[in-house]
């Protein structure tokens, strides 16, 4: 066994002799002291007994990862948001991991690995079950990405760092903490710790350059406040509201799939309150700010404001989850229910005016684009508010608006901005039953439930 390990860390000493990066020491817990021999101030390390993050609480695929990685002489950390979620008492979404592999050498160690990213190259290792976990090598603090670096004539050297160049390169203190699994404990660069106890969102370093590099960034820090309830810093809240024009410098369909992200998580109202409160809303949504615009007194943003205050439940209390269009259309619908447009397609009987509608979507939620069967589905689930108001002033429901695929849906829309403007909403067990469909009748059929045929008269 010992040969064995002489023999990978001799092999190791050429490759890093080769790249001139650095000298390997004999293990991985060696090298990570070695990286605070040349600092005036070390990071603050946060050893296992005094944080609450277990082994038991990360997935087993990501401790392979990152044992394996350890095994073979790397660093391997836990890093960013899952590090942070963990601290909380939260159950990360995805597990991903820094190392000072490069990404070659990553892929080399994993059979089922692929070098994914052209901008920044990362490595996806897949596991079954389709569970991927994602490996990224430290980076320097360097205002170029991988391909701009090439043009450069920047190779390894110029590009991969240490992990305190890593953690500085983040976007806020509290994503900037490593999980350390050569002995368990917290590395923090950056004071996200403290952050963390105190309840504030700061970005590392002065937060109008980091927000001028990339203005998404800004989004991201609204974000983190609304899911975890922390306080915006002062600094980064003017940095946030001074630079809220340059968002639309950034490529369109990245800022769609960031703001899709919150009004699906659960903290959409949250959210709202410090897009509006910041002017990001104005600036994302040029197509839904006229409708909030000459509103003077408050009435459509309490709305809006209240109705995704009820979406929220909806997705918190539902275990189905809900269809793209179904948030789409919550978001629309509070600003479109006082406006002109919306009013004048009131049909006296029931219709659905979805060829309408699709008009005022497309016009509404320029410049993104979306699915054709989103955009479709958001146009049925709008319209179909007029044949359920009209069923329930009535009080009588008719089979062709009960039998709609979308009604379930868009009845819970329709409970949501009842909800929101204090008024009775319709419960789905108080409707009474549509016939059955043609696909209900086919299984009938097949279970033998068929019709007799009248023998045939002999003559």
């Amino acid at each position: 066994m010992t040969s064995k390990l002489s023999k990978q860390n001799k092999r190791l000493k050429k490759k890093a002799a080769k790249r001139n990066l650095f000298e390997i020491p004999k293990g991985p817990q060696d090298f990570q002291k070695s990286l605070f021999d040349d600092m005036a101030n070390g990071p603050n390390i946060i050893p296992r007994p005094k944080h609450c993050i277990s082994r038991k609480n990360i997935d087993k695929e990501a401790l392979k990862v990152l044992y394996r990685l350890k095994d073979h002489g790397y660093l391997a950390y836990l890093v960013g948001g899952s590090v942070r979620d963990l601290l909380l008492g939260k159950r990360p979404k995805d597990f991903d991991i820094g190392t000072n592999a490069t990404p070659e050498e990553i892929k080399r160690l994993f059979r089922f690995s692929r070098i994914i990213g052209k901008r920044f190259r990362l490595v996806h290792v897949y596991f079954k079950g389709g569970k991927i976990i994602e490996i990224s090598t430290f980076r320097k603090q360097i205002e170029l990405d991988d391909r701009e670096a090439q043009r450069e004539g920047l190779g390894p050297d110029g590009i991969f760092g240490t992990p305190m160049e890593d953690a500085f390169r983040r976007d806020l203190t509290i994503n900037g903490l490593f999980y350390n699994i050569s002995d368990f404990s917290i590395i923090d660069y950056v004071g996200g710790i403290d952050d963390l106890k105190a309840g504030v969102i700061r970005t590392i370093g002065d937060p109008e350059r980091r927000f001028i590099r990339d203005p998404v960034r800004m989004m991201r820090a609204i974000r983190h406040a609304s899911r975890t309830g922390f306080r915006i810093d002062e600094i980064t809240w003017k940095a946030i509201c001074k630079h809220a024009p340059k968002i639309k410098l950034c490529a369109i369909p990245r800022v769609r799939d960031e703001w899709l992200k919150d009004i699906k998580s659960g903290f959409s109202a949250h959210w709202i309150k410090y897009m509006l409160e910041s002017s990001l809303f104005k600036e994302v949504f040029p197509g839904l700010w006229p409708f909030l615009e000459n509103d003077e007194d408050q009435k459509v943003k309490r709305t809006l404001i209240a109705m995704m205050k009820e979406v929220d439940k909806v997705v918190i209390n539902s275990e189905e989850e809900h269809s793209d269009a179904f948030f789409l259309a919550a978001l629309s619908y509070p600003l479109l229910h006082f406006s002109k447009r919306w009013i004048a397609l009131r049909p006296e009987k029931i219709r659905w005016p979805t060829h309408e509608i699709r008009m005022i979507f497309d016009e509404i939620f320029l410049p993104y684009d979306f699915k054709r069967a989103d955009r479709d589905l958001t146009a049925q689930l709008l319209s179909s508010q007029w044949p359920i108001s009209i069923c329930a002033s009535k009080g009588r429901w008719q089979k062709r608006v009960c039998n709609k695929v979308t009604f379930s849906e868009a009845l819970t829309l329709y409970n949501c901005l009842k909800k929101a403007l204090r008024e009775p909403g319709i419960e789905l067990s108080a409707i009474p039953q549509g016939r059955k469909t043609k696909k209900g009748n086919k299984k009938a059929r097949k279970n033998g439930h068929r019709k007799k045929k009248h023998p045939r008269r002999e003559v």
